[in-house]
């Protein structure tokens, strides 16, 4: 009775960490009053004005206040609105905490439409604290709400963002103070959301490390909770990560230093994994309700520096509370539009329009923007003026190409085997010229591996068996890997020499890279013979030193430069290099060849200096018989003109005699004219007359 009727009014103090800095006081009951609720410490009715009193005609603070005189206070106004948008706020908090007390796996399609005739936006610190509140009391239903956040993590990104950011935070506080039961639910949690593609798998993958980081029987135990929960999403987006963390727990279960029952509950969790978690599916099939080109994945990890924004869970004064609300009510009709005509997408706010839900709480606003973010003028456009007209966009920073490459070492570190790898990469557009992002990822991901695994070397020979193109890049990689091989450690060296051996062993390469290979000692480096040395090993491992030595004998006309025999030294190295590292069977024809060496050169020797002294004969030989051509065409000559004249003039003076004596005459004088002029020849005797 001694209380004003405002005084009655108390403010009702949320329970969060943050509570302090509201300056209310929590509401108590009296044990003798009633019921009603007491005023301050002891039920005193003198309290701290600045603490408690409400301002005048805010009866919405909290206590019941009957229907008529709300409806009398909405139809009176107030002069500034605040004590409007303050029972707004709570109508808002108690319908948000309503609709996740009563959501279940059967009622969650319709819960949804429900829930976004409220401005989400603005309340959705309430929002998630109710679904924080509701999971850590009731696990159970801890898929449930996951699907919830999922379906408004497509609508709304910032929303699911919040709420897994505040999980991270919680769960590293329970996991400090050793809060076994928080521990548990809130690991469960973050499981289905992964499962849900909400958080990353990455996020799944630091929180069972550093739960196996330093095992005890706690730790070890939520381990397993969580593995069993989200183990079948982490054996289809990241097999090697779930493998390395099984390693890891059949090493705790080999030392022995844990609880005899949390061993039978490590032993029991790889029984599952035997079964690839058949009783624990990834998403129930009632509960599958977003496509997976719709989910948005939030990047946050277990030591990132999160702010929980506890600032949105109290209420604060919108100065445009009226355009928020107009602009939410156009995201809310969009939105159950979507909805209603099966999943279309939400129509975005004009560029230019704020948030819904600004006023939310926060300093200055802390406005959201929905949808898109509408492109700046030179950003995704061609700026500048005629600007408008529109043209081609040249990406010079390369971000596509980062993408691609993201993509494909996505793709090819989650696969469970070579076949879907291939599979799923064969589905990725590749512009022309492309495909060798493709090949030299998948090399550099095989590099990166602390061993060699064969997945990598099935990929890339399933890769050169589909298109021509792939056994020409690994080919062009190969001399380019070789070329630079002194940059790389020796892991490194080992994972990409028994990469290309098992391309050359299953034929998948040809062998015409051996010709970019020449062992000498001076065309090689200490890096060099490492690399030739695992590559040679590894294939006489897989195929025989036998079946080597043929593929070798049936490439020789490639394989010059890895038998050298131009010089002595040389084939030396060679042969001692191939006994070294225990592939002496391969030099058996060098051996030969070194060994008739000295009888090969010096028969070339000979050969040579026979060549040499047949030209040396075959010289002054020539030149005789050019001279005594010569002279026997001169003396011909000579003889025939010299005849010629004394027939003419023995003709001249018998011209008077008979004809046949004349002609007997004239031949007996040719006759001997002939003798005289042959004999004139040798002894310069001028001829008889």
């Amino acid at each position: 009775m001694g209380a004003s009727e405002p005084e009655n009014d108390v403010r009702r103090a949320d329970l969060h960490d943050g509570g302090a800095e509201r300056g209310v006081s929590k509401r108590e009951r009296s044990p003798g009053s009633g019921g009603r609720i007491g005023g301050g410490l002891g039920g005193s009715p003198n309290r701290s004005r600045g603490a408690l009193a409400a301002p005048r005609g805010g009866a919405a603070n909290g206590a019941y206040m009957p229907p008529h005189k709300r409806a009398r206070l909405a139809a009176a106004g107030d002069s500034d609105g605040v004590a409007a948008q303050r029972e707004a706020w709570e109508a808002l908090r108690r319908s948000l905490n309503g609709i996740v007390n009563k959501v279940n796996a059967a009622n969650i399609g319709e819960v949804l439409p429900e829930l976004f005739q409220y401005n989400v936006v603005r309340g959705r610190g309430l929002l998630v604290k109710a679904l924080m509140r509701a999971q850590l009391g009731s696990p159970g239903y801890t898929p449930t709400f996951a699907a919830l956040m999922a379906v408004i993590n497509t609508k709304f990104p910032e929303i699911g963002e919040l709420l897994l950011g505040r999980v991270v935070l919680q769960f590293r506080r329970a996991y400090r103070r050793n809060d076994k039961q928080a521990c548990l639910a809130l690991a469960k949690f973050v499981a289905h959301l992964v499962n849900h593609h909400v958080a990353h798998e990455i996020l799944a993958l630091q929180l069972l490390m550093l739960l196996l980081e330093k095992p005890t029987d706690v730790s070890v135990e939520i381990a397993v909770a969580f593995t069993k929960e989200c183990g079948a999403c982490l054996h289809s987006l990241s097999p090697q990560g779930l493998h390395s963390i099984f390693e890891r727990l059949r090493n705790v279960l080999h030392e022995g230093q844990i609880d005899r029952r949390v061993q039978f509950v490590i032993e029991g969790l790889f029984a599952v994994r035997k079964t690839r978690f058949a009783d624990f599916p990834a998403v129930p099939e009632e509960l599958d309700l977003v496509e997976a080109e719709d989910q948005i994945t939030h990047d946050v990890g277990l030591d990132d520096e999160l702010d929980a924004m506890v600032e949105l869970d109290v209420f604060s004064a919108d100065p445009e509370y009226e355009a928020n609300e107009a602009k939410y009510a156009a995201i809310r009709e969009s939105l159950l539009g979507s909805e209603g005509g099966e999943g279309d997408e939400r129509e975005e706010l004009p560029p230019g329009d704020a948030d819904a839900g600004g006023s939310a709480g926060g300093v200055g606003g802390g406005e959201i923007v929905q949808g898109r973010v509408p492109e700046e003028p030179g950003v995704g456009a061609a700026a500048g003026p005629g600007a408008g007209v529109g043209g081609p966009v040249t990406d010079m920073t390369e971000t596509n190409l980062t993408n691609l490459r993201r993509t494909i070492y996505l793709t090819i570190m989650s696969s469970m085997d070579f076949e879907e790898a291939g599979h799923k990469l064969m589905k990725i557009r590749l512009l022309p010229g492309e495909e060798v992002e493709l090949c030299t990822m998948l090399l550099e991901c095989c590099s990166q591996e602390r061993t060699y695994l064969r997945y990598y070397g099935l990929l890339g020979q399933r890769l050169c068996e589909i298109d021509r193109k792939y056994r020409d890049i690994f080919d062009d990689l190969f001399a380019r890997q070789y070329s630079m091989i002194h940059r790389l450690e020796t892991n490194k060296l080992r994972n990409v020499g028994k990469f290309y051996a098992h391309l050359l062993c299953t034929n998948a390469l040809p062998w015409t890279v051996m010709a970019y290979v020449r062992l000498t000692e001076a065309d090689t480096s200490s890096s060099s013979r490492i690399f030739i040395k695992i590559l040679f090993q590894e294939i006489a491992e897989q195929i025989g030193l036998r079946t080597f030595r043929d593929r070798l004998a049936s490439n020789a006309e490639h394989c010059g430069g890895i038998f050298p025999r131009d010089t002595a030294p040389n084939m030396r190295f060679a042969i001692n290099f191939y006994t070294s590292i225990g592939l002496g069977g391969l030099t058996d024809e060098l051996r030969e060849h070194l060994k008739n060496l000295p009888a090969l050169l010096a028969q070339q020797r000979k050969e040579e200096e026979e060549r040499a002294r047949a030209r040396a004969r075959d010289s002054p030989t020539s030149s005789r018989s050019t001279y005594t051509s010569r002279s026997y065409t001169s003396r011909s000559t000579d003889s025939r003109s010299y005849t010629s004249r004394s027939y003419s003039s023995r003709s001249s003076s018998s011209q008077s005699g008979g004809s046949a004596s004349s002609y007997s005459q004239s031949s007996r004088s040719f006759a001997s004219d002939s003798r005289s002029s042959g004999d004139s020849g040798r002894s310069k005797t001028p001829p008889r007359p």
